[in-house]
């Protein structure tokens, strides 16, 4: 007879671990009764987090005192996020899409980050849970009204700030070097300030701004960041109208995508005068400021360009074959006859450093026409062939896909034309229409990024392509020339690198690097 044995079910082992959840919390300024309310959303949620049986604190991410417009100035979220990477979460709440981001683009890339992940977030004031939204139409319409909300809140922050400089009554957060803050107003910082006077009796006195950087940091004198002197730090206190008590407001402006400029008169300009004690008397500051202009005259330097080296077609543009240093300009005189002339800076600080001697100008201007009138020359020979070679590097990968994104972004553009006129004419409704804007917005961003990327840095034989095939139609059309002109060598060339006294070489933009005897 058959023996028959039942076997019972095993039941398998229930899955005892916890729901790891996370709180987000932001406030927007440091004030006291911001940070009591900070406070008490920290007790909230480690309140209503433990109150949950199957739940467990897997942390409390706080960004004090910072905006919510921008995902990369808030660290405790970036924290969270690079947190929900590495698996230590599960789940986050937040009070509401405004604390969370008030930038539409942002709130939708950090949500779909998250879900990438399975984890969802929940917007308590909303009552939103990302977990559940199939579609992310309502989370766009919210989060549009969060940067709408964060853009009304930055009119009427401004329109205070205005209000306070009209009034004279605007608190400088951080005084400049010389000045401490007490808490109601900028006091003079004895020893500071005698460092400031030092500084401007030594450029009234002839001291050039790279020597007196140089004499304070051998004597060991800290700057305002307990850092090294240079010759920017000690033009900013020289250009400082706060030394002489007076205070300019709005020398710089945020804009309407949050990013902060130089007032060059975009903006209204406040003078406030008297606002606190003085270092430096009025004469003495426009002495210097006289002093100042003077030197940029007799140098060249355009007040508001971008850069010192801006000044010279050569500027920063000249490289040391035999150590890597930067060429500076110099005046050298022989004979009772100056000239230009250009030097390796290293040479300059330590000869033992760099032996490199200099280079006078006419003889690089000189090389640079000869470069040229023999590319004129003999183009068919050395600029046709590279056209080609680059033509075939590029034709099967980079240049394919630029235009295929560019195809991309012209189907996008439409849609959103498309868009604009079914709302016009009432064939869409508003809600729709922004979560589709919003969506094509997000995939134009993308898509521009991409050919940035390609442009810029991705495909470099793309860029030289289009370089070559510039110079080539200039050697084409060119006659030989006679005389240096700077527009063409910043046109073609990116720099000169000197080999030796008799060598330089030009490294031109579309990839070639040309050596001429000097």
């Amino acid at each position: 007879m058959k023996k028959v044995t039942e076997i019972k079910q095993i039941k398998p082992a229930e899955n005892t671990r916890k729901l790891r959840v996370a709180a987000y919390c932001r406030v927007s300024t440091d004030s006291d009764e911001q940070l009591e309310s900070l406070e008490n959303q920290r007790t909230h949620y480690e309140d209503y987090i433990t109150a949950h049986d199957d739940w467990e604190l897997a942390g409390i991410y706080i960004d004090e005192g910072i905006t919510g417009t921008k995902k990369d100035k808030r660290p405790a979220l970036m924290r969270l996020i690079s947190d929900c990477e590495n698996h230590r979460i599960d789940y986050v709440i937040t009070k509401s899409l405004s604390r969370f981001s008030r930038n539409t683009t942002d709130c939708l890339e950090l949500v779909r980050k998250l879900q990438a992940l399975n984890i969802p977030i929940l917007f308590e004031r909303e009552n939103l849970n990302t977990g559940s939204v199939e579609d992310e139409l309502i989370l766009a319409i919210l989060s549009s009204m969060a940067e709408g909300e964060s853009s009304s809140t930055s009119l009427n922050s401004k329109w205070s700030i205005q209000k306070r400089f009209r009034n004279g009554t605007f608190k400088i957060g951080y005084p400049p070097y010389g000045y401490d803050w007490n808490g109601e107003e900028m006091v003079v910082n004895p020893g500071q300030a005698k460092i400031v006077k030092e500084i401007f009796s030594d450029y009234l006195s002839g001291t050039g701004i790279y020597t007196i950087a140089r004499k304070l940091n051998e004597r060991g004198v800290p700057s305002k960041r307990k850092g090294k002197w240079n010759a920017s730090t000690v033009k900013g206190i020289l250009v400082n109208e706060k030394y002489t008590g007076d205070t300019i407001f709005q020398k710089t402006y945020t804009d309407g995508s949050y990013v902060r400029h130089i007032n060059n008169g975009e903006k209204e300009k406040v003078l406030c005068e008297g606002h606190h004690e003085a270092i430096i008397s009025h004469e003495d500051y426009n002495a210097a400021a006289a002093l100042l202009s003077q030197h940029g005259r007799e140098k060249g330097i355009i007040r508001g360009s971008d850069k010192y080296q801006a000044r010279y077609a050569f500027s920063g543009r000249i490289i040391c074959g035999e150590c890597g240093g930067t060429f500076k300009r110099r005046i050298h005189t022989c004979t009772n006859r100056k000239y230009v002339a250009w030097v390796c800076s290293r040479h300059i600080e330590d000869k033992t450093a760099c032996s490199m001697l200099y280079v006078k100008n006419d003889d690089i201007e000189n090389a640079f026409i000869t470069m040229l009138n023999k590319l004129i020359y003999s183009r068919r020979i050395i600029l046709e062939p590279l056209l080609e070679k680059l033509k075939a590097e590029s034709d099967d990968d980079g240049i394919k896909r630029i235009k295929e994104l560019e195809d991309k972004l012209f189907q996008l553009s439409e849609q959103r034309q498309t868009l604009q006129r079914l709302m016009a004419q009432g064939y869409l409704d508003q809600a729709i229409y922004i979560g589709q804007q919003n969506e094509l917005m997000t995939q134009t961003k993308g898509l521009q990024q991409e050919i940035d990327t390609l442009q810029n840095g991705g495909n470099r034989s793309y860029e030289q392509l289009k370089e070559l095939k510039k110079l080539l139609r200039f050697t084409e059309k060119s006659p030989m020339l006679q005389d240096f002109s700077e527009e063409l060598f910043t046109e073609y060339a990116d720099r000169i690198i000197i080999y030796s006294r008799n060598f330089i070489g030009f490294e031109l933009k579309c990839g070639l690097t040309l050596k001429e005897r000097i």
